[in-house]
């Protein structure tokens, strides 16, 4: 657990101080300027991390309002209370407790903030209601405040950004914000899971890999070689204990990398130091001397087309991983010609006499140019025979787009410049299987590409789509239900796909499918039913059934997917009412108690929304003993679990007492 189980708890208790237990000295003159120091400090902030910059910033905006306040008090020449003074101490501490936050969101994991994005939501709204009762605490009466400041500090802050935190409206804020972030808890949740399956790689998983990294801009190497030091940090602050969650980050930066062309990293070790270093760890390398993915001192220096230089080594591999851009610059390449830098390695050469340093011998790797495969002019022509009316040329050139379109970002985007789409979503209707076949999958990979995602659909894919995945054969099946799942990653698109009747078709898939298709069927309806209108659709269309047997079949390895989209399931009343039953209640108390730690997560999460709603869910799971269960997650569980076996056990609290 990344999260100590009371740290919530520990920074709130600490902002306790009221002029009751505690008495600072009357002649204190530091505590305003300490404020405005702290806030100083604040502003410096910089590049809040997602998905948490929104929150930063308004925090931020609405400390700043302070200011003029607290400025005036540092002016004036007067002696401040007992009472005023302890209500400073509470607004310093509660300042504090803001910094501490926004530097976890400034200069922290990206991974970490998004896989607790909960808890992190949770101490913002500490921090929030800190704010509140600090002010309030604040006896204005006593001292001289212009009329200009407090008419700016009254109306500007406590009628307008104040309200934010009034406890009668904190309830709803709280609310909406708990079903914002629960459902980005699941969509991550999902996400993980998919890419977590042990499997061989599918499409599918590019497509959320690929999402993800984008989504928390850890695309770049300066960006993932930040992430690495972030999460080597937080290793060694947890005293390199091996846990599920920090395992989890390692793997998912570590997938990061990889689709980056980097090498895995060893979070749980310091940073590797080359060995003629390590005994000169005090020397000081040029930085430019070292090579911007290996971060190692470069004994091969080459320049790219973007007028970057890496070791050849390095940039070789990320070469040979289909990757056609710069990886500092995020450049295409003109051209994947690698031209030695002999004026860089001099100096580096010169560097290591005058510091008696031995560079590392090693052998220039073989074909050390690399040509395209796919020149813009040979797109052109496979598009254009995709409408040739000579079937084996038609087949040909769908095959070697489909591969195109797998191996390479900058192919996904060169083919859909090339008008290859409409032709590929005309060749779905195409008696040929195979054809249809390749055409689907085809698609499939250029909608891994964020712009082709909208692209794909204006062009009339979705009906086509789901008419491959009704009558297709096995393969196109399946790659038909990975494409409805790429698409629907735009609410849009997750629209079009219930209109489209895409949601019986999957479910049909999801309950007779094979293993990999009921997997592309399930992590398709799991985007799909984050629609309100798509989660009636699903349990119109029979999904309840097959998601029990799921949870039934555990050899299938689809519990923790199967329990996810019940959880979403039973947000609306239709979901409620099919799979609120006591059997179903005695399933998810067995989960809680004897599933994996994720299985109990999950159960948890589906118990606590139905029970939220039904007081007689409570009672049933009571009498299969669900409460020494809970209590032993509250221990032991992961963050996650042990926030819904808290909430879950503050129900069974109410039911008890009423």
């Amino acid at each position: 657990m990344l999260m100590e189980k009371d740290t919530i708890q520990e920074e709130t208790k600490n902002q306790n101080v009221t002029p009751d237990n505690h008495h600072p000295h009357h002649e204190d003159p530091n505590l305003v300027p300490e404020i405005i120091g702290v806030m100083e400090e604040i502003k410096g902030l910089e590049d809040f991390r997602k998905p948490h910059r929104k929150e930063c910033y308004g925090l931020v905006r609405r400390l700043k309002l302070l200011v003029p306040f607290l400025e005036e008090m540092a002016a004036m020449d007067c002696t401040f209370s007992c009472n005023f003074l302890a209500g400073l101490v509470n607004l310093k501490k509660t300042f504090l407790m803001a910094k501490k936050l926004l530097v976890t969101c400034s200069e922290g994991s990206k991974l970490y903030l998004a896989l607790e994005s909960e808890a992190i939501m949770v101490r913002f709204h500490a921090v929030h209601d800190k704010l509140a009762q600090a002010l309030d605490g604040l006896p204005f009466d006593e001292i001289g405040v212009s009329d200009e400041v407090k008419e700016q500090l009254l109306d500007k802050f406590l009628s307008d950004e104040f309200a934010i935190v009034q406890i009668e409206l904190m309830g709803l804020q709280l609310k909406r914000a708990k079903r914002r972030t629960e459902t980005q808890d699941m969509e991550l949740a999902m996400d993980i899971m998919v890419l977590f399956s042990e499997e061989e790689e599918r499409n599918a998983n590019i497509a959320i890999a690929e999402r993800l990294a984008k989504k928390l801009d850890l695309q770049a190497i300066d960006d993932l070689n930040a992430e690495t030091t972030a999460i080597r940090k937080l290793v060694k602050s947890r005293e390199g204990q091996s846990s599920e969650s920090i395992q989890q980050l390692i793997t998912l930066l570590n997938r990061f990398r990889h689709i980056a062309g980097l090498e895995e990293a060893n979070l749980f070790e310091d940073p590797v130091i080359p060995k003629p270093l390590a005994k000169c760890i005090s020397l000081a390398i040029p930085p430019e001397f070292l090579c911007p993915i290996s971060l190692e001192i470069m004994t091969d220096p080459v320049i790219v087309a973007s007028g970057q230089t890496y070791e050849r080594e390095s940039i070789q591999k990320w070469l040979d991983s289909d990757h056609r851009t710069c990886p500092s610059t995020r450049q295409t390449l003109a051209h994947l010609s690698l031209t030695p830098n002999y004026a860089l390695k001099n100096l580096i050469m010169q560097w290591c006499e005058k510091n008696n340093f031995q560079l590392p011998q090693k052998e220039p790797p073989a074909g050390s140019e690399v040509c395209s495969t796919a020149p813009k002019e040979e797109i052109l022509t496979l598009v254009q025979e995709l409408s040739s009316s000579l079937l084996e040329e038609q087949r040909k050139a769908v095959m070697k787009i489909r591969k195109l379109s797998k191996e390479s970002p900058e192919s996904r985007v060169l083919i859909a410049n090339s008008g290859g789409i409409p032709a590929l979503v005309l060749l779905l209707s195409y008696p040929d299987s195979k054809i249809q076949q390749h055409a689907v999958t085809a698609l499939l990979n250029l909608s891994i590409d964020e712009g082709n995602k909208k692209t794909i659909a204006r062009e009339g894919a979705i009906p086509a789509i789901v008419e491959v995945l009704q009558g297709g054969n096995i393969e196109a099946r399946e790659n038909s239900a990975a494409a409805l799942f790429s698409l629907s990653m735009l609410d849009e698109n997750k629209v079009a796909i219930g209109l489209a009747n895409g949601i019986p078709a999957l479910v049909d898939l999801l309950q007779h499918g094979t293993i990999r298709g009921k997997k592309d069927a399930i992590t398709a309806l799991f985007n799909l039913c984050l629609d309100q209108a798509n989660k009636v659709r699903a349990i119109k269309a029979g999904i309840v059934k097959p998601l029990l047997q799921l949870l039934e079949d555990q050899n299938l390895g689809m519990v923790d997917e199967a329990l996810s989209i019940l959880g979403i399931l039973a947000s609306c009343p239709e979901g409620r009412q099919e799979i609120g039953q006591l059997p179903f209640v005695e399933t998810l108390v067995r989960f809680i108690s004897e599933g994996t730690p994720k299985n109990k997560e999950c159960a948890a999460s589906v118990l606590l929304e139905l029970g939220s709603n039904n007081q007689h869910i409570i009672l049933a799971a009571l009498q299969y003993g669900v409460y020494e269960h809970l209590a032993e997650i509250m221990k032991s569980g992961t963050n996650r679990a042990q926030r819904k076996a808290n909430s879950l056990m503050q129900l069974i609290s109410k039911k008890v007492q009423s």
